[in-house]
């Protein structure tokens, strides 16, 4: 593992000196790109440094051990050490943590869809609701939302929402959402007080840039029409609204939010080059679906993941059996305690791996 790091450090500081160079900032794609590089590796490297410090203290006391000390000074020294060692031990787990392969997707933006699944009208208000604390926990983050397509219900709820979260980091958290979410409650329809089982899905899919996947014009499918609202009636007399096909996949996406068809078509274009990179990296991960099973977050979507109880105010996570008895606050957005101890699990099944 040190080889591996000296030669990660030996990197870093090639990159610190290209950071400088007046050439290579002349040359500002080139020198962004080198920049990213640096940053990603400037928490390993710093890490990397505060251990070897470590292990240059733990080298001094023990030499200081074999001298003649008093007493005080010696049981001074030994309590030093003992220290050290303990940081030493933490070091190296965060170490090896650091040094997990990386998702390549992790810095990436999110293209998060929320569909209403079973449960008619109510599953369309909980898929609101899930609207909503994504909205609120990417508002905490400093991530910024946008709607790119949405299908509203009778009551207000959605039979559908799609919608772009940009932010550092983003799906680095947010991947940890893909699957079948489950409520519990009385619905606002129910007259009779009983509590009703209602589900909703999200996929959480990395934004692709367009040299990821390359889209045939001649593979495309594009029609225009009217958009419409709750219930089908028009909304506008004009054909705003764009339907994209994409011809050797199936792949079919609508988007009407905007009144001008070039922005409708804008923003379809952008969901159908997420989801054709989604599928393609999700048919070169069947080949890894042992490795992938073992892991949390790999985004099943037919997997039930998650239930929000309103009569107890818990939500349970089932991947990792994890219970918060603070329903509201997390409908609310504070999503963190859970996403931190998804992320906690995933990275101690990786290191059980590489064991």
């Amino acid at each position: 593992m040190l080889d591996k790091l000296d030669e990660i450090e030996a990197k870093y500081e090639e990159l610190s000196q290209l950071l400088a160079d007046p050439e290579v900032i002349a040359r500002q794609q080139e020198w962004q790109k080198h920049a990213r590089a640096h940053a990603s590796l400037t928490p390993l490297v710093e890490t990397y440094r505060e251990y070897k410090k470590v292990l240059k203290g733990i080298e001094e006391a023990r030499v200081l051990l074999e001298e003649k000390l008093d007493d005080d000074f010696r049981e001074l020294v030994q309590s030093e050490l003992e220290e050290l060692k303990e940081k030493k031990e933490e070091l190296e787990h965060k170490l090896k943590i650091l040094l997990l392969p990386k998702d390549p997707n992790d810095e990436k933006n999110v293209i998060m869809e929320i569909r209403a699944g079973a449960g008619g009208e109510e599953a369309a208000l909980f898929a609101a609701d899930l609207f909503r604390m994504y909205t609120r926990y990417a508002e905490e983050h400093g991530w910024r939302t946008e709607v790119l397509s949405a299908s509203q219900s009778d009551l207000g709820g959605f039979k559908e929402v799609v919608f772009l979260v940009e932010g550092e980091g983003a799906y680095s958290r947010l991947k940890y959402e893909s699957g079948v979410h489950r409520v519990q409650r009385v619905p606002a329809t129910e007259s009779g007080g009983r509590i009703h089982t209602s589900t909703a899905t999200v996929a959480v899919l990395p934004e692709a840039e367009e040299v990821e996947v390359e889209i045939n014009p001649d593979d495309l499918r594009i029609d225009v029409f009217c958009s419409t609202g709750p219930g089908g009636q028009s909304v506008n007399t004009t054909q705003s609204a764009v339907r994209i096909t994409h011809l050797p996949t199936g792949l079919v996406v609508t988007c009407q939010d905007e009144k001008s068809q070039h922005k409708n078509k804008e923003k379809a274009l952008k969901v159908l080059r997420a989801r054709l990179l989604d599928l393609y990296q999700r048919q070169q991960q069947e080949q890894l679906a042992n490795e992938r099973r073992s892991q949390v977050g790999t985004g099943d979507r037919s997997e039930r993941i998650r239930t929000y109880n309103f009569p107890q105010g818990r939500v349970t996570d089932h991947r990792i059996g994890l219970t918060l008895h603070k329903l509201e606050a997390v409908l609310d957005g504070e999503l963190d305690e859970i996403i931190e101890a998804l992320i906690t699990n995933d990275q101690a099944e990786k290191l059980k791996n590489l064991e």
